[in-house]
C-alpha cells in the first residue's frame, strides 16, 4: 500500500508566542478607538530618496513616524499617560516609543519589541541609528527584550493564573513604561503592503499602525499631481483620550509629518 505523505510539519510554539498572547488577551479589556487617515508623503518621501541617490544611505521612514509621534504627544501629553487604578493617571514626561522589529526567536520570524527611549529629546538621525542597531543586533543583545523574556518564564505557568497576572501587570503604568513604552508605532507597509490599514490589539494608551502608501491624484495649489499617501491608523484609550483630544492630536501629528520634521536634523 502506498503511504501518502502527511503535508503538513509539527513545531514548537515558542514560549514568547504565549507571552505575545497573554499581552494581547489583557490588551483587549481595553476600550479602544481606532482611527482611520491618509497623510501626504510626498515631501517627505522624495527627500528619503534624494538623500539616497546623494548620500548612498537609506533613511528609516519608521524614524520619520517615531520623530513626529514624540513631538505631537509631548504637545498632547495626555496621550503619554495611564491609568492607575480607578482614579488616577500617571502622565510620563519622556515619550518612549515602542517599535517593533522582526527577529528569529526559537527558529521562527517574529515581531520583537524595541523601545527607544525620551524619542521626544532624540534627533531625527538618533532614533534611525537606534532603529537600524536594533534591526541588525540579535534578540539576545536587545536590552528591551529582557522584560519579554522574563515573562516568557511564565509559559509553563496554567493560562488562568498568567491572565491574572496580566491583568495586575497591566494596570501597573511604570510596568507598562519598562515593558512597552508609554506609545507605540507598527509598521505593516514595510511588508509591501499597497494601501490599505491595519486594526491593533493595543496595549499602550496611544498606538500607531504604519500601513501601505498609494500612489494617486491630489491637488495642490490648483494643479493635479501625483501624490503619495500613507495609511495609518492611530488608535487611543477611550478612558483617557476623548474625541477633541483624538482629533488635535491626529491634526498635529500629520502636519508634521506632511512636513518631514525632523529631517533637517540628518
Amino acid at each position: 500500500m502506498e503511504v501518502r505523505p502527511k503535508g503538513f510539519q509539527v513545531l514548537p510554539f515558542p514560549a514568547m508566542r504565549e507571552t505575545v498572547v497573554d499581552v494581547l488577551r489583557a490588551a483587549a479589556r481595553k476600550h479602544m478607538v481606532h482611527l482611520l487617515l491618509e497623510v501626504d508623503v510626498t515631501a517627505a518621501r522624495r527627500f528619503l530618496r534624494e538623500y539616497k541617490a546623494r548620500a548612498g544611505e537609506s533613511l528609516s521612514f519608521t524614524a520619520l513616524i517615531v520623530k513626529c509621534l514624540a513631538q505631537a504627544v509631548v504637545e498632547n501629553k495626555l496621550l503619554n499617560a495611564y491609568r492607575q487604578g480607578r482614579r488616577k493617571l500617571l502622565v510620563f514626561d519622556d515619550v518612549d516609543v515602542d517599535t517593533m522589529v522582526e527577529r528569529e526567536v526559537c527558529g521562527l520570524r517574529m515581531t520583537t519589541p524595541n523601545v527607544i527611549r525620551a524619542a521626544d529629546r532624540k534627533t531625527f538621525r538618533q532614533i534611525h541609528e537606534e532603529i537600524r542597531s536594533a534591526q541588525a543586533s540579535t534578540v539576545e543583545a536587545v536590552q528591551s527584550m529582557e522584560s519579554f523574556r522574563w515573562a516568557a518564564r511564565l509559559a509553563h505557568v496554567p493560562p488562568p493564573i498568567r491572565s491574572l497576572l496580566w491583568r495586575a501587570l497591566a494596570g501597573n503604568p511604570h510596568f507598562l513604561k519598562k515593558f512597552a513604552g508609554t506609545v507605540a508605532v507598527a509598521s505593516v507597509g514595510m511588508y509591501g503592503m499597497r494601501g490599505g490599514w491595519g486594526i491593533p490589539i493595543a496595549l499602550n494608551t496611544t498606538n500607531v499602525v504604519v500601513g501601505g502608501i498609494s500612489e494617486r491624484p491630489g491637488i495642490v495649489e490648483g494643479r493635479i499631481e501625483a501624490r503619495e499617501y500613507l495609511c495609518l491608523t492611530v488608535s487611543v484609550d477611550h478612558d483617557i483620550v476623548d474625541g477633541a483630544l483624538a482629533a488635535r492630536f491626529i491634526a498635529r501629528f500629520s502636519e508634521l509629518i506632511e512636513a518631514g520634521f525632523g529631517l533637517d536634523q540628518t
